[in-house]
């Protein structure tokens, strides 16, 4: 079960389960907390796992103005401080995992550990593997369905308003998000880089993000899309646990690593 929370500017449905150590969870753009469901169970095992829905996402309004990575991060932060109670792990798929990547940046007494999968940080055009991708995504496009669905199935603002938060988003990835490179070298929480290598976010992309964010490390899961959590759950979720609860080893032939 889930409840509300009042942070500036937005009234903020979320959900908690599991114990130890805080997890945010952070979906994707279009989704709900449903999206989480092969990650929830192995994660709730071993922490305290909270998964905010953000403003125009499932159970929480949208708000006036258009869509904002940043209003977003902010307001991350806000239920950081006020709900979780201090610094957490951060894990972000898609849009989450930009969000992370801002909040990491101007907020580093905040996050722990970051997990960034399938995210970006320069709007899609910029990045997509696929071109033209943005031009599928009118409200009634087959290939937004699931999300349609979803939507319509616990917004407070009702399925009407889908078309609304479809245009809002889309306006977004269009131009959004442009996180300088020294914001990235700023990220000082150890941060792993998680795609799958058939993602919607080109290779070359997810590479530049690796190489930008000091000391992080890559995980490109194989046979899969940007649907990798879904897709291969025993894979990824092993990926993440390792990632989130173990130091990293010390490697024989370090590079990039090399003090």
């Amino acid at each position: 079960m889930g409840t509300y929370v009042e942070l500036p500017g937005v009234r903020t449905w979320y959900e908690t389960e599991g114990s130890g150590d805080p997890v945010v969870l952070l979906h994707g753009g279009f989704c709900t907390n449903e999206t989480w469901g092969p990650q929830r169970a192995d994660l709730a095992a071993r922490f305290r796992l909270f998964l905010p829905e953000r403003r125009g996402h499932g159970h929480t309004p949208d708000v006036p103005g258009p869509a904002s990575y940043q209003d977003m991060a902010d307001d991350t932060a806000a239920f950081l401080e006020e709900v979780v109670g201090g610094p957490a792990h951060l894990v972000g798929w898609s849009d989450g995992g930009i969000i992370a990547l801002l909040v990491a940046s101007a907020r580093p007494d905040l996050v722990r550990k970051a997990v960034v999968t399938g995210a970006s940080f320069l709007p899609a055009p910029k990045c997509a593997a696929a071109p033209g991708l943005l031009d599928q995504m009118s409200p009634d496009a087959p290939e937004l369905a699931p999300f349609r669905e979803m939507y319509a199935a616990v917004s407070p603002d009702g399925a009407e308003h889908w078309p609304v938060v479809t245009g809002k988003l889309t306006g977004m990835f269009r131009t959004q998000p442009n996180i300088p490179t020294e914001d990235l070298a700023r990220i000082g929480a150890p941060t792993l880089v998680l795609s799958g290598d058939d993602d919607v976010v080109s290779l070359e992309h997810t590479i530049a993000l690796y190489r930008a964010v000091p000391g992080s490390e890559l995980a490109v899961v194989p046979g899969t899309s940007h649907a990798l959590l879904m897709e291969k759950p025993d894979l990824v979720n092993r990926i993440i646990l390792d990632f989130l609860g173990e130091e990293p080893v010390e490697t024989m032939y370090p590079v990039r690593r090399r003090a």
